[in-house]
């Protein structure tokens, strides 16, 4: 595969991991908003979120790296 193809792919695959790591943010946050006989609690916005999004975005690159990894050990192991 040529090197536009694997940086197309990488970056697809970011931009698929940080999408993972906004619904599974978005799962349930009303109930992180509103805490028992509180006010709003914002840092969910500017603590979680972030940190979600830029750990699926992590976890899909590392995954596509283990899988490029393996894959090469797998093509050198067959010639």
């Amino acid at each position: 595969m040529g090197q536009r193809m694997q940086a197309a792919g990488g970056c697809l695959i970011a931009v698929v991991g940080a999408g993972a790591g906004l619904a599974v943010w978005a799962a349930h946050s009303r109930g992180r908003f509103q805490r028992f006989e509180q006010g709003p609690d914002w840092s969910v916005l500017y603590a979680e979120l972030p940190l979600m999004v830029l750990g699926g975005t992590a976890a899909g690159l590392g995954l596509w790296a283990l899988g490029w990894w393996a894959l090469g050990r797998w093509v050198r192991a067959r010639r």
